[in-house]
């Protein structure tokens, strides 16, 4: 039988490797310009709740009385849904919130709805200097994305693998999730 450290060395060194390639890419880029950062177009998509209801009520209870109909809380299972949501930003500018209808994100997707709509009018817009970050999710690493991007002269920005920490978007995510889930939830018809 292989050692606990044995069995947990692989996942140890994916660990380390993931670290250094984010230090790598903060040694590579560290000396950027505030004019170089302005050409880079941060980019990422989000998952959003529409159910308000986190779902964890705290109750304080007597013992034995676990199933009295004062600590019984109903919730409706298919109430709210999701969005999701694809934006991009730089240090001057943004692109429009761009809301998916349903669906799966797939590459063709990516490319019609995100890439063709949003990234190349960008781009025109601030002289085709333009260096854009996207993740290393499989839609945005597809042939069909890779080809589109380098017909239309688009420079994409090496990122390291899981390091969401780095994009400066995910502080956008945060804000409006915080929004979303501040928000009052719409009166819903009664049932009687």
């Amino acid at each position: 039988m292989k050692s606990l450290k044995k069995l947990h060395e692989p996942l140890f060194d994916l660990l380390v490797k993931k670290r250094r390639a984010r230090l790598n890419w903060c040694l590579e880029h560290h000396a950027l310009t505030h004019d170089q950062w302005a050409n880079v177009l941060f980019s990422d998509e989000s998952r959003f709740s529409l159910n308000t209801d986190s779902r964890r009520v705290f109750i304080w209870r007597e013992p034995g009385t676990r199933y009295h109909p004062s600590n019984i809380r109903e919730i409706d299972s298919f109430r709210g849904g999701s969005l999701l949501v694809w934006a991009g930003i730089s240090s001057s500018r943004r692109t429009p919130l761009h809301i998916f209808s349903g669906g799966t994100l797939t590459a063709q997707r990516y490319r019609d709805e995100i890439l063709e709509p949003y990234l190349r009018p960008y781009r025109d817009q601030i002289d085709h200097n333009l260096i854009f970050m996207d993740d290393n999710a499989r839609p945005h690493r597809a042939r069909l994305v890779n080809e589109y991007l380098q017909s239309e002269n688009i420079r994409r920005m090496d990122w390291p693998a899981r390091s969401p920490d780095l994009n400066i978007i995910e502080h956008v995510w945060d804000a409006l999730g915080r929004r979303i889930g501040a928000r009052t939830p719409l009166p819903e018809p009664s049932l009687s």
